[in-house]
Order: structure tokens, then sequence, then C-alpha cells
């Protein structure tokens, strides 16, 4: 970009190219370079909006996190619609096949990044924590409708639904699981806890 000519929306932008650099060639290459590289900007740039790269990366980050907030309002105004298995299938297929999956890659290979996080979210993993709530969240909202039992441990299944999610979508290259076997994984979680007609 030459000189003198402004970046509307520079962050947005910054965190766009961020994102299509981690969807293409994964984390380890994502460089601040690589970064305004995507974006057709200086590097400059990046280092005039940010403290330095990982200050970029942990906004990023809490950018994609404060993102599942209103995911997480459309997931419990659905509770008492449809059936759990769909809401709950569909929320994990929302979120992972995102760039959730390689930020949290991200998270896991940068201490620094990891770090910086730890002050805005001192346990779990960033991302996988707020989705953990997000369905914590909805479970709770149909466990008030009467669809999931009212002894249902959604301190459990939360973290289970994620983390199966997870494994399911983490392999970049064989690309996202079929609607089939998420479906199935999500039913069987859920199995001793739902109480819809059709889980």
């Amino acid at each position: 970009m030459p000189t003198g000519v402004a970046m509307r929306d520079v962050r947005e932008q910054l965190f766009h190219a961020a994102e299509r650099v981690l969807l293409r060639d994964g984390p380890s290459a994502l460089t601040s370079r690589a970064v305004t590289t995507e974006a057709g900007c200086a590097k400059g740039i990046l280092h005039r909006h940010f403290a330095d790269f990982d200050a970029f990366l942990a906004e990023l980050v809490l950018d994609r996190i404060a993102r599942l907030d209103h995911q997480s309002a459309a997931l419990r105004d659905s509770a008492g619609t449809g059936t759990v298995a769909d809401h709950l299938a569909g929320a994990l297929t929302t979120l992972f096949e995102s760039v959730a999956v390689a930020i949290i890659s991200l998270v896991t290979s940068r201490d620094e990044l990891r770090a910086r996080l730890r002050e805005n979210s001192p346990t779990g993993v960033p991302l996988l924590t707020e989705a953990t709530a997000m369905i914590a969240s909805y479970l709770a909202a149909e466990r008030d409708r009467g669809r999931i039992a009212p002894d249902a441990d959604i301190d459990a299944l939360a973290p289970t639904l994620i983390g199966a999610g997870h494994l399911l979508f983490a392999d970049r290259e064989a690309g996202p699981p079929d609607a089939g076997a998420l479906r199935k994984v999500v039913t069987t979680v859920i199995a001793e806890a739902v109480r819809d007609a059709r889980p």
C-alpha cells in the first residue's frame, strides 16, 4: 500500500488477514510480515496499532471470543424449539467450521500469547472455555424448559460436547466431519440427559 493512503478499519483488516493466513497455512505461518502482506499494507501499520505481534494476536483472540456472545444468545433463544441435538450440532458446526480450530492451535502453540490471554481468562483454553460456557448456558435453558433432565450434569456435558466437537473438526487437512457423524456424537453424549421426544 502506498505511503499516505489511509486504511479504513485497520484492526479488522489485519484481523481478517490473520484469519486467512491461519486457515490457509496454519499457525506456524502466522507472522507479522505474513499478516501485513496478506492485508496489502506496510509492516509498520501493524506495529502502529499494536505494541507487538503477541499483543496483536491477543487482541485477535479476544475479538473472536467476543463474537461468541452473539452465537451464545442465538443458541439460548432457540431453547424450546426444534431438537436439542440439532441445536447442539449446529452450534458446534458454526463454532468449529470458523477460524476457531486454527485459533485454538495458535493459542496452544505460543507461550507468550497464552500468558497475555491469562490476564482475561485465568483458567482453561481461551475460546474453548467461552464455547463451553455457551453450550452450558444453552443446556441450562433447555433444562429450565424440561427438555433436559433436572439432574443432568451440565458441567460435565458441556465440555464433553466441546471436546468431542473439537476432535472431529481438528484435522484441517481432512475437512469438516460428516454431519451425520457429528450428530451421532452429540446424541450419544446427551442420550441420558435429553427429555426431548426427538433427540
